[in-house]
């Protein structure tokens, strides 16, 4: 059984290792966006790992995503490990795959921002750090609609005891109407939804002066974020504000409706949160509106998955009335230790796998009430434990 590169002709395996964790899969064609990557085929780095069973197939899997970094003008590569699954019968072949993907040439990074409770105590055994130091285990959220947060813990704590209950369950908690379009008048003063990702657009100046800036920052430029919002698996188009100070932008947020698994009520998803330094107001500011469109999108709850100190300093007081989830770390790296600015990378969910792993809102939209479906005998949803 060796590890080798994950090819094409895969897909079919390697989505029925989702399957098996309940782990939502992705269309052929949302593998081929994958392999599309810009920054995968400037190292020409594997779209993943797979490990071979004694039948030749697949037996395991581990996901690549590379992404490109810019510090000032110098451009780096990063790495994230995505859908690490190694089931039972390759038991302690973690390592080989995990090896591999911290091996790997051409990255000032390699790391997750996304490991569950299980993962979590393992990535200390091939060279990994949790990190950041004191928000690695850090999630922040916001409860927008506490009955169907309410009602969700029960269907978990129903299904811990009866996993057959999914059976019957089925897609709960689906918003009871589409969603409203979004009311602009409702936004915060200086806050307006984005429209424009064109190359020569308000936002382009914002990404050139968030590079200016110096620090590490992944590519946000407006070329690579058309090709992140162009994923063919998306059910939704996320929603995009942007926070401006005299007609210049000075910072944006990025935000998904998921929703977890067949229990878990929809969430917002904060897939990026950035602003320039000289104007981090816009980081509260661009959460507020969030929080306040919420409601008319469907969401039960808004979700931070990456947290930094300077972002959590800034939001202040919203910082300090959000609920804490996590308590595991979830965000590990290793770094390249030639380079010695490493230290200015400020991760946020948009540098990790939260724009193409999050189970989007399922499509079409149903009503939220019980159903039976033959096929799920357990909640499908996204990043169940799966490192063995």
């Amino acid at each position: 059984m060796t590890v080798r590169r994950f090819l094409p002709a895969d897909v079919a395996e390697v989505n029925r290792l989702h399957r098996d964790v309940w782990w939502p899969e992705r269309s052929h064609e949302g593998w081929r966006w994958l392999e599309q990557n810009p920054a995968r085929r400037a190292l020409d780095a594997p779209a993943g790992w797979v490990i071979e069973g004694a039948d030749g197939r697949p037996g395991a899997f581990l996901g690549n995503f590379i992404q490109r970094f810019w510090s000032g003008e110098r451009p780096l590569y990063g790495a994230t490990g995505f859908s690490v699954i190694v089931p039972s019968d390759h038991r302690g072949r973690s390592r080989e795959l995990m090896g591999t993907f911290v091996a790997q040439p051409g990255c000032f990074a390699r790391y997750t921002l996304n490991a569950n409770a299980r993962s979590s105590p393992l990535y200390k055994r091939f060279g990994m750090q949790a990190w950041p130091a004191r928000t690695h285990d850090l999630k922040l959220s916001w409860i927008v609609n506490p009955a169907a947060c309410l009602y969700s813990r029960g269907l978990r704590a129903l299904v811990a005891r009866e996993p057959r209950a999914a059976r019957w369950l089925g897609e709960q908690l689906m918003p009871a109407r589409t969603a409203r379009a979004v009311d602009p008048t409702g936004l915060p003063e200086g806050v307006t939804v984005l429209d424009d990702l064109s190359d020569t657009s308000a936002y382009a100046g914002f990404w050139t002066a968030l590079r200016d800036q110096g620090r590490i920052v992944g590519d946000r430029s407006p070329a690579l974020l058309r090709w992140r919002l162009s994923d063919p698996d998306l059910t939704t188009r996320p929603l995009h504000l942007v926070r401006r100070q005299g007609g210049d932008i000075t910072g944006h947020a990025l935000a998904l409706l998921g929703k977890g698994n067949t229990i878990e009520p929809p969430t917002l998803e904060i897939l990026d949160l950035e602003a320039l330094d000289r104007d981090r107001a816009a980081i509260p500011a661009l959460v507020g509106a969030l929080l306040r469109l919420a409601p008319a999108l469907g969401a039960a709850k808004v979700r931070l998955p990456v947290v930094t100190e300077a972002v959590l300093h800034d939001l202040g007081d919203l910082g300090r009335r959000a609920r804490r989830e996590g308590g595991w770390g979830h965000c590990h790296v290793a770094f390249e230790s030639a380079l010695e600015e490493t230290g200015d990378w400020r991760p946020t969910p948009f540098d990790g796998d939260y724009s193409f792993c999050t189970r989007p809102l399922p499509a079409p939209a149903v009503p939220a009430v019980r159903r039976r479906v033959r096929d799920k005998a357990s909640p499908s949803g996204s990043k169940a434990g799966a490192l063995g």
